[in-house]
Parts: C-alpha cells; structure tokens; sequence
C-alpha cells in the first residue's frame, strides 16, 4: 500500500475542496473517495448494511466512525490494484478519526486543507443554495454558521496534530492559482515515493 500515495482534502463546506479534487483526479488519475458519497451508495444499494445507515442518518443521528472507515477500508482495497493515488475527501474530521484511519488503513502522505474564511464560505454555500432545485432545510444563515464553527473547532485540532504533514492553502484566490500549490505538493509526495521504492 505504501507505494500509493493517500492524500487528506480538509476544508470546510464551500472552500472550493470538490473543484481542487476533480482537477488532482484528471491530472494525476488519482481515485477521488468521498466519506459522505460512500455513506450514500452503501444506502442506495439496498444492502443490510445500508438500511442500517438509512435509519441512522434519517433520525438525525451521526454514523459512527468505525462504519465509515470500514466504508473507506472496503473501497480502497476494491481499487488498490488499479489506483495511482487515494483523494480522502471530508475525512479525516476530528483527530481521532486521523488517528484510526492510519491505524487501521495507512499513514497518509500528505493533507491538504483548503483555507477559506467564515464568510467566504457562507456567501459561496447561500450562492449554491440559491440556486438549487431543491431546497435543504438546515440550508440558512444560522445553521450554516454553526456547521462552520463546529468544522473550524475540529479542523484546528486535526491541524495541530498532522502539523508535519499539512499543507495550507489559501482558497479565496483563482482556482487555477490554487492548483498550481496543490500540483507542487503532489509533486513532491510522488518523488519521496518514487525515491522511497527505490531504495527498497
């Protein structure tokens, strides 16, 4: 496993994260694996398991990290084989979450947390709301301010703790200017590998 990179995307609702990932997935080929995305396919398959995490989450209720890392574990070993990197979108989000991912899957190279202020992040979350077809209850002022302030509060912990491995990127400026930082740290996570497999 270690020879295939695993990158943290960190940032809150609105920071511009899903963009950045679908422009790492056409350059590099990496694949792109969402926590939230994963939850729903298991729910939409009809499966046991996803009748179980329909009545979880329909009564408001947090799915516990261990179904969701093992989501995680299941669909990095189905693509293992073919993959050339792994995009860990919303995930880890509080620090014991990082602490259990690498215990039980592997060390991540690398995390990249897209920075962005409070109020940009609102702005950028009504806009979406806005223009959505179909409305979210939990989608005003207040409950986006919330979710904001409980991100916040977890990311910092999470930064604190992977400080070694976590690179900040300023996301108020152009997308592309943004890419051009998250193709540098890329760049060098791939030469440490490619140096690290030879010397093996």
């Amino acid at each position: 496993m270690s020879e295939i990179p695993i990158i943290w995307i960190l940032g809150g609702p609105g920071c511009g994260k899903g963009t950045q990932c679908a422009k790492i997935v056409e350059k590099y080929g990496f694949t792109h694996l969402s926590s939230g995305d994963l939850l729903r396919n298991e729910v939409a398959s009809g499966s046991d398991k996803g009748r179980q995490l329909q009545a979880v989450m329909s009564s408001g209720g947090l799915v516990s990290n261990d179904e969701v890392l093992s989501l995680l574990n299941d669909a990095i070993s189905r693509a293992k084989g073919s993959s050339k990197g792994f995009l860990i979108d919303g995930y880890p989000r509080e620090k014991n979450q990082g602490v259990a991912f690498e215990e039980r899957i592997a060390p991540a190279d690398l995390a990249l947390y897209f920075d962005c202020s409070e109020d940009t992040m609102l702005k950028r979350i009504m806009a979406r709301a806005a223009a959505a077809a179909v409305k979210r209850a939990d989608d005003n002022e207040q409950t986006i301010r919330a979710r904001l302030q409980t991100f916040k509060l977890n990311t910092s912990a999470i930064l604190e703790l992977y400080a070694d491995k976590t690179l900040t990127i300023n996301a108020e400026r152009d997308v592309d200017d943004i890419f051009q930082e998250v193709v540098q740290a890329i760049e060098c996570v791939l030469k440490k590998k490619a140096k690290a497999a030879a010397q093996c």
